[in-house]
């Protein structure tokens, strides 16, 4: 075999399999999961409950994506919760009580989540300070801001002219929710770029080994710095279809938990805690799983908490399963 030959296939090793292994678990897992929730509960695959179901998907499959590419490069960001607070009051505040068009007040929202995203990825890349340290400390901050625009009052009022993106008829193209359409556009486009581009490797890259991603011509800074911002935009984007849901009041627990429920997905769907591996098909997978078990618990009876209790299953057994491969992995050095 020439070497020729040999350098070729070494380049076709660099990208990783179009769905992975434990992809492939997922979706094996949830097709059983719903036969059995079917047999359990006809009205499970009712119309209805999927549509609920995929509509409630959307808004944490879309901040999973920035969650992967942030968790790629080893590091976390537990203050998305507190950002979708900011942007969804700040959109419900300039809808029901100024008059604004819901889509301007959308944009601001963008504006908004990016913003604090930006914070984080300022501190985080060029301050040099641990991305657990940094996003729990503006948690506080930005739920205090949270707090502070909501002023200890519920936002009543809202409109309908936001249910183009919430869970009802008005929201939906081809019987599929609007929310759920653009979260599959924007999961494709992200699948593509982390695989495809260089700008995408790099994040891969960091994660794995900073230094020597440095040294190969990595903007590392900016790169975190990136991941940071896009993520805030994506919760930005978020905010619009959680506040959607149809209720004509938004209260001051509005996304509690999110950051819980966004990470557990993406550690689910394969994204190493370590770094350097991972996927937004998986995250979206592992959201759905999550969100097939709070549904299934929920139209079967059983008490809340045997949801946490099953994803909180799911993740030990999916950090277990990636600490042994990356032991394996090391032992191969």
């Amino acid at each position: 075999m020439s070497a020729t030959t040999l350098t070729a296939r070494r380049r076709e090793r660099v990208l990783p399999p179009a769905v992975t292994g434990q992809e492939l678990i997922l979706i094996g897992v949830i097709a059983l999961l719903w036969v059995l929730l079917a047999l359990a509960n006809p009205g499970f695959l009712a119309p209805y409950s999927i549509q609920n179901m995929l509509w409630r998907l959307a808004p944490v499959g879309i901040m999973a994506i920035g969650m992967t590419i942030i968790i790629v490069t080893a590091g976390i960001d537990i203050s998305i919760a507190a950002i979708l607070m900011v942007c969804s009051v700040t959109i419900a505040k300039l809808i029901a009580e100024n008059g604004w068009n819901f889509w301007l007040a959308v944009g601001v929202s963008l504006v908004i989540g990016a913003a604090l995203g930006a914070i984080n990825g300022v501190l985080i890349s060029y301050g040099r300070v641990p991305a657990i340290i940094i996003t729990f400390g503006t948690a506080n901050l930005f739920q205090f801001l949270g707090l502070r625009i909501f002023n200890s009052k519920t936002v009543n009022g809202l409109p309908a002219e936001r249910g183009i993106l919430g869970p009802g008829e008005g929201g939906r193209f081809l019987g599929l929710p609007i929310a759920f359409i653009i979260m599959v556009v924007l999961v494709a486009f992200a699948w593509y770029y982390l695989r495809h581009f260089p700008g995408g490797r790099h994040f891969y890259a960091i994660g794995d080994d900073e230094r020597a991603a440095a040294l190969a011509g990595v903007n590392v800074r900016r790169r975190i710095f990136l991941a940071y911002l896009v993520t805030g935009l994506l919760v930005g984007l978020a905010a619009a279809i959680t506040i959607a849901g149809g209720t004509s009041t938004l209260d001051q627990n509005v996304g509690k938990g999110q950051e819980l429920v966004t990470i557990a997905a993406t550690v689910i769907g394969g994204t190493s805690i370590m770094g350097g591996r991972g996927s937004v098909l998986g995250a979206v997978l592992g959201a759905l799983l999550v969100q097939t078990v709070s549904s299934g618990v929920t139209q079967l009876g059983w008490p809340s908490q045997l949801s946490n209790l099953f994803v909180g299953l799911f993740i030990v057994v999916a950090v277990g399963a990636d600490l042994i491969r990356e032991r394996r992995r090391k032992a191969k050095l």
